[in-house]
């Protein structure tokens, strides 16, 4: 029997950890196959359908996110139209939380596998292979647990699976050999689970932290950092939600080190004195941070049951800048209960003044399973009913200003983010506020994104922000272009 694990990823550089660790999952399993497929949702359509449907597989189970969803159920339906005995699987978080709904709309689907699938995938394929020593049947789907399934014109929904106890009973993905880390960029876990319980997160759905050991850790990090992995993002979470456990990873690393760099996303608040003290000795571009602040107002934390000591994730984040060469990086999700667009800019000024190498805004968005997609009616939400449900209006925030909002987060991708304007925004933040200079600032269109063009742009804003100091901005404007432009050669005639 051939299983076909497949996904599509929203940009090449990505890489799947899900297939390689359901291919580990099932790898003893007799009679059974199993090929990997990753592609982009990039690619033509009928370029995948033709790779996929070459496979030629009994089995296809697709990994399913927002950001795939839609063109994999039709690359599900028309691949049932041309191999009709084709059993498709779904599983992922975008297709958890709604799989009868799903089912009920996507006929083509015969199954799907919710929530954590390492142990139910090996059992719902040990049970297709006929090597479990039942019979396939109703009855012993149901014993699969945590799948809903098809029975004639019925959808049956078994009953959930509690979460494995024994986390290193999930085999490695690395250590089989199953997972690519020549990619740009590589995935790893080392924890299963968060802390916190934030309204707007999937993470909040499962209580608790489940860690690998720390020979596993090791084990997994020593592969990919001698196979040469060029990032390897370690998706936990809380990274950090163990700050002696964290240092004991981190202490591994740099002694192991071969070139890789890492991303961590990491609780600010929790870093000790020994995290900091150990972060200092980091060389420069190894180590990310992704602090999700999400608001600095705290009844706006308080509403979404996000707990965050704001003053020492200020201060810690200071410290990370002051002292060590960890890239900073912060998020900010626009739309949050309680904050409307005045509030949104002061949060977004706070970490202006926290000077992090980056920020990212976000608008809020309403995924499967969530708290705060419960409780959207009576929060005064309207959200798109499409991947990735992005929100359109609140009871605090009208279109305009959501709107609004996304301009500012592509202003500060193109201003703040780029690093053109390093010198520049300096001196600007010690005329005053930088956070109405975003506001301002209209995105370069298309055929203006050549250097020139920005850098006219951005002189404009800046000068009308900051009157009568065109001519002391347009000499750091100078310097900026020459460091991102073309040094030695000639300065556009605005500069």
């Amino acid at each position: 029997m051939k299983l076909l694990l497949a996904t599509l990823h929203s940009r090449y550089i990505h890489s799947s950890l899900a297939l390689p660790s359901l291919a580990a999952a099932c790898a003893d399993i007799n009679g059974l196959t199993t090929v990997i497929r990753e592609q982009t949702i990039n690619e033509l359509s009928g370029k995948v359908l033709i790779d996929l449907a070459g496979e030629q597989a009994d089995i296809i189970a697709f990994s399913c996110y927002i950001w795939n969803i839609e063109q994999t159920l039709r690359l599900a339906a028309e691949l049932k139209l041309l191999q009709p005995n084709l059993y498709i699987i779904l599983g992922g978080p975008e297709v958890s939380y709604c799989s009868h709904e799903l089912m009920t709309e996507n006929p083509k689907i015969d199954a799907v596998v919710r929530g954590e699938g390492e142990a139910t995938f090996r059992r719902l394929m040990l049970l297709m292979t006929g090597t479990a020593g039942q019979a396939l049947s109703d009855e012993s789907l149901q014993e699969v647990g945590s799948i809903s399934f098809r029975s004639g014109d019925e959808i049956i929904s078994a009953a959930g699976s509690a979460p494995l106890d024994e986390f290193d009973s999930i085999p490695s993905p690395f250590a089989a050999g199953l997972a690519d880390s020549f990619k740009p960029l590589v995935y790893l876990e080392t924890a299963r689970g968060c802390p916190f319980s934030c309204a707007f997160c999937l993470s909040s759905v499962e209580t608790g932290v489940r860690s690998f050991s720390m020979a596993r850790i090791e084990s997994d990090l020593a592969i990919l950092m001698e196979q040469g992995a060029g990032t390897i993002k370690l998706v936990d979470r809380t990274f950090n939600y163990d700050p002696i456990r964290a240092n004991s990873i981190w202490r591994f690393i740099l002694k192991n080190n071969r070139g890789s760099r890492f991303h961590f996303e990491i609780a600010a608040d929790l870093l000790t004195d020994d995290n900091i003290a150990l972060l200092q000795t980091v060389p420069p571009d190894i180590f990310r941070f992704e602090i999700g602040v999400q608001s600095t107002a705290a009844a706006t934390l308080e509403n979404v049951r996000r707990k965050s000591d704001l003053r020492k994730l200020f201060e810690n984040v200071r410290r990370l800048k002051a002292n060590s060469a960890v890239t900073v990086h912060l998020d900010l999700v626009a739309g949050l209960p309680g904050e409307d667009f005045a509030g949104f800019m002061e949060s977004l000024e706070n970490l202006l003044l926290l000077e992090p190498h980056h920020i990212q805004v976000e608008i809020l968005k309403m995924l499967k399973g969530t708290a705060i997609r419960r409780t959207a009616n009576q929060n005064g939400y309207l959200f798109s009913p499409y991947p990735p449900y992005r929100i359109l209006k609140s009871r605090w925030l009208n279109f305009e200003e959501i709107c609004r909002i996304e301009e500012i987060g592509d202003a500060i991708e193109e201003i703040y983010n780029s690093g053109r304007y390093r010198v520049t925004l300096e001196l600007l933040a010690g005329f005053g506020s930088l956070a109405p200079l975003f506001t301002a600032h209209r995105p370069v269109k298309n055929g203006e994104r050549q250097l020139p063009h920005a850098f006219e742009a951005f002189l404009g804003v800046a000068a009308d922000h900051f009157p009568g100091q065109s001519e002391v901005i347009r000499d750091t404007l100078r310097f900026d272009y020459c460091m991102v432009g073309h040094p030695g050669k000639y300065l556009p005639a605005f500069l």
